[in-house]
């Protein structure tokens, strides 16, 4: 090679590293922009100083603010969110007596609001609602791009009174639900015998109390039907108590950690750890989770594959599991802010995240059923505007013909049971009843 090639060899290639340096310092750079408090507030500043001198009208700088505060609240996640002071007034649970909703688990995914299981025996369950669906309108309201809470209050009103729901469900046109509020009364867990000594427990319900009904159900299985092998259906439990989650993975895991708390920076703040005298069940046992298990059912669920104690099957869960904290600000309104994630024993939050199955099996029911990990939120989304080629007054149906007409064969539970026959079944510490 001549000098001048091995010249213009050296000059490009230290080209090429200053540009790497350069760039990568650009992109640090403009990452730093991006998180740094005082450059989005100079933004802010910039933008309410344009809306005081050029706006076409005297502006509102109330509303302003009111909406300004809205939108940051909006893009931290579905449960932050900003409260007006008749709402901060309102917020304490003895202000809401006499007031009832329809009994569904709610979350938001892409600026929809979305059912993540409607309570077993709930109103919202009784009128059609489904797990996956969407409520795009309450009573003529768009629930679009507004906060959950906000939802919550609009469903929210006085027993035996309605409230009329449109509904975005895959496969159908859109549909009117008339669902009337009501308490709600969840049942209590159930247990029944499968063939080859195997008990399933199919909890309905983590809330306080219910995990001393699921070790109710479980005795029973072991001490008066001789099951020797378990099934714990996880599917369509949303919310619950995140100790209620603890004490029910305890039941089947005899030490470790079980769930924790994480704050700030992925942070732990309190850890679960398991007391070996609450195990009940150490045999074979396996999981079944969907879409609707959330929460306090994802702390039972992580518990057993991090642990490895038995197969979860089925498909991820939805992701939830957080603790919110009022902040009340100088004119009396406020900002509901989310300070803590609950987390499996390694960690990880379950908010947005969920908990994976060990052996995916899609339900036939679900794999018509909305994806949250299809919405997009954009306004040419298909969800948004579903059969728009149909004509405008065959849009609205009736649930019944977007239900489907039998149950299909529950092909997560047969998995299970076939995984849980292909295992010995171990020996079953005996536990006073």
């Amino acid at each position: 090679m001549s000098f001048r090639s091995k010249f213009l060899l050296v000059v490009f290639s230290a080209s090429l590293a200053l540009y790497a340096v350069v760039g990568g310092w650009m992109s640090i750079n403009a990452q730093q922009q991006q998180n740094d408090p005082g450059a989005q507030l100079r933004i802010f500043e910039s933008v309410l100083r344009h809306i005081q001198d050029d706006y076409v009208d005297e502006p509102d700088l109330n509303k302003v603010r009111a909406g300004a505060l809205r939108g940051l609240a909006y893009g931290l996640d579905p449960y932050s969110t900003y409260l007006t002071t008749e709402q901060v007034k309102n917020f304490s649970p003895a202000n809401q007596k006499g007031q009832s909703g329809i009994g569904a688990e709610l979350s938001q995914f892409a600026s929809y609001l979305y059912v993540i299981a409607p309570v077993k025996g709930g109103p919202a369950e009784q009128a059609g609602l489904q797990a996956g669906d969407i409520i795009e309108y309450i009573d003529g309201k768009a629930t679009r791009d507004i906060s959950l809470y906000d939802a919550r209050q609009l469903l929210n009103g006085a027993p035996g009174s309605e409230v009329k729901l449109r509904v975005l469900r895959a496969g159908t046109r859109p549909f009117v639900l008339n669902v009337k509020r009501g308490s709600v009364s969840v049942p209590a867990a159930e247990a029944r015998m499968e063939a080859g000594k195997v008990g399933v427990v199919k909890v309905n319900s983590l809330a306080d109390g219910e995990a001393a009904d699921v070790k109710a159900r479980l005795q029973e299985l072991l001490q008066k039907q001789g099951a020797q092998k378990i099934v714990l259906d996880l599917r369509s439990v949303a919310g619950g108590s995140l100790e209620e989650g603890v004490k029910v993975a305890n039941l089947f895991i005899k030490e470790g950690t079980l769930a924790q708390t994480v704050g700030r920076g992925n942070k732990p703040q309190k850890t679960f750890t398991a007391d070996p005298k609450a195990v009940l069940f150490e045999g074979p046992t396996a999981v079944l989770i969907d879409r609707g298990t959330a929460a306090a059912a994802e702390v039972v669920a992580s518990a057993f594959v991090d642990h490895k104690r038995g197969d979860v099957v089925g498909v991820k869960s939805f992701g939830a599991g957080a603790e919110q904290q009022l902040f009340t600000l100088r004119a009396g309104d406020g900002l509901l802010l989310t300070t803590v994630k609950w987390a499996s024993s390694t960690g990880k939050a379950f908010l947005g995240e969920g908990v994976k199955p060990t052996v995916e099996v899609k339900a036939p029911e679900l794999a018509d059923a909305i994806d949250p990990e299809d919405l997009t939120g954009n306004d040419d989304d298909a969800i948004a505007q579903p059969n728009t080629n149909a004509p405008a007054d065959r849009r609205e149906v009736s649930p019944d013909a977007a239900s489907p007409k039998q149950q299909p064969e529950d092909v997560q539970l047969k998995k299970a049971l076939e995984l849980l026959r292909e295992n010995k079944p171990a020996q079953t510490p005996q536990r006073p009843a």
